[in-house]
């Protein structure tokens, strides 16, 4: 992963047996790049990671769960984890200029106090540490989302989120209860927390024979699926779904499909639609 990466000092590439004239010539030709004065990087490297050691610390929060394949709800800056005692910050995109990070947009930089230390050569800090940003830098639901993909994926388990959560102000901390590492995308965890208000039996990742699993069971007969462009475009995918479809209706389970678009940018439509089919059942009883 990424977090493992470090940058390298002249002299450490001296001594790994670069002359002068290779890291010249490394430089020139894009194996290497000097990211800031006496900081080499791969050439391949991440181009998140570059900007954050160019600005003069190391990648975090959103912009590193982002590289890592942690599901984010929206993100448009570059988050950089600063030392107290950094003071020559640079821009991103110039190492020759000077950063003013109160007034540069698109840059955030962080001087919160490390978990899991790191040392001053590494380009990005702990998933742990990033998620512990992450939650100050979001919306709670979406904080709730990127914890359950974190946990999901692996990168964190139940005692990385205990300490996470104690390193938080107490106002944090009653989201610890809402993170569940079932849930397989950030649309699934947003639309569960949308389902709370609602006063229903909400399963998530339920096996209905002669179905398959399903994304989430409310009542025992509403089926859910959260839609995804990726994984339920074209007419075949979209054929499978409408067969799995039937096979529910058979077993007299109903189907609602919101895309993730629609329940992360138009939430309480989704609410109202559960709300309608929960309310007509309900009278029929």
């Amino acid at each position: 992963m990424a977090a493992n990466a470090r940058s390298l000092s002249r002299a450490e590439l001296r001594n790994a047996g670069w002359g002068r004239h290779a890291i010249s010539k490394a430089v020139a030709t894009g194996v290497l790049v000097r990211a800031r004065r006496n900081h080499y990087l791969p050439g391949d490297a991440p181009v998140s990671i570059l900007r954050a050691v160019r600005v003069g610390g190391q990648l975090t929060c959103l912009s590193l769960l982002q590289l890592a394949g942690v599901f984010v709800l929206r993100n448009s800056r570059l988050h950089v984890r600063a030392a107290h005692t950094m003071s020559r910050l640079r821009s991103p995109h110039d190492r020759w200029r000077r950063l003013e990070h109160r007034s540069v947009r698109g840059v955030h930089v962080h001087w919160e106090v490390l978990i899991d230390p790191c040392p001053h050569e590494a380009t990005c800090v702990s998933v742990v540490d990033a998620l512990a940003a992450a939650a100050r830098c979001q919306p709670p639901r979406a904080t709730v989302a990127t914890f359950d993909s974190a946990l999901h994926l692996g990168f964190v388990d139940e005692q990385d989120l205990d300490d996470i959560f104690a390193s938080l102000p107490v106002r944090y901390r009653a989201l610890r209860p809402l993170i569940d590492g079932r849930a397989e995308s950030g649309a699934e965890t947003l639309l569960r927390l949308i389902l709370r208000s609602l006063r229903c039996k909400v399963e998530l990742q339920v096996v209905i024979d002669g179905v398959g699993r399903v994304d989430l069971l409310v009542d025992g007969w509403l089926i859910i699926e959260c839609d995804s462009e990726e994984f339920h475009s074209g007419w075949h995918y979209q054929e499978r779904d409408r067969l799995r479809d039937l096979a529910s209706a058979e077993r007299g389970y109903t189907v609602l499909r919101p895309t993730a678009r629609l329940i992360f940018t138009e939430p309480e439509r989704v609410r109202a639609a559960v709300h309608g089919l929960l309310s007509a059942r309900r009278r029929l009883r």
